[in-house]
């Protein structure tokens, strides 16, 4: 094929595919099986070891027959996914630690409610939390009645600096 290399790119124009060579110790098992994967809708993919260090690739679209520059521009996109899936790899292995710390967290936590103990040992007090914007507030907070100064008090409530009305006599009769 014009413009890519002879010796990882094998285009056999009578069988219409094209088969890539990729070098083992550059993109891993996982990334060749991530990019392949993403082809099998419409090409069969064929992966095969030649060799110890390097894996074989072949791509026959399941349309009809290729010609040489949609061969062309599906080795191009297999190559792009192909180190697409190879980064992809590498964040995983480079995070795997973090990725099963929180997948255990979160496993263990829906495992079964907190002990008493569990609950006696919670901080529940206000420091803890941090709202450098103050648009955290309770519901109570946000939805409390705002009491209106210049309205009157509602009929039975009485203000408590009010004196209370003492009434002498007796209201019932005497035997």
């Amino acid at each position: 094929m014009e413009g890519l290399p002879q010796n990882l790119v094998v285009n056999d124009p009578t069988e219409g595919n094209v088969t890539i060579t990729v070098d083992a110790s550059i993109y891993p098992l996982e990334a060749v099986y991530g990019a392949a994967f993403i082809f099998i809708d419409r090409c069969y993919v064929l992966l095969d070891r030649p060799r110890g260090g390097s894996f074989s690739v072949t791509l026959t679209p399941k349309s009809t027959p290729a010609d040489a520059n949609a061969l062309r521009a599906m080795t191009g996109e297999f190559a792009n996914e192909l180190l697409t899936q190879a980064w992809r790899q590498k964040i995983l292995e480079e995070n795997r630690v973090i990725l099963e710390t929180v997948t255990t967290q979160a496993l263990a936590g829906a495992a079964a409610p907190p002990t008493l103990d569990d609950l006696a040992a919670f901080d529940f007090s206000e420091e803890s939390f941090d709202d450098p914007l103050g648009i955290a507030m309770s519901w109570e907070e946000k939805y409390k009645k705002k009491a209106d100064p210049a309205a009157p008090a509602p009929a039975g409530t009485a203000d408590p600096s009010a004196p209370v009305p003492v009434t002498g006599g007796s209201t019932g009769s005497a035997p």
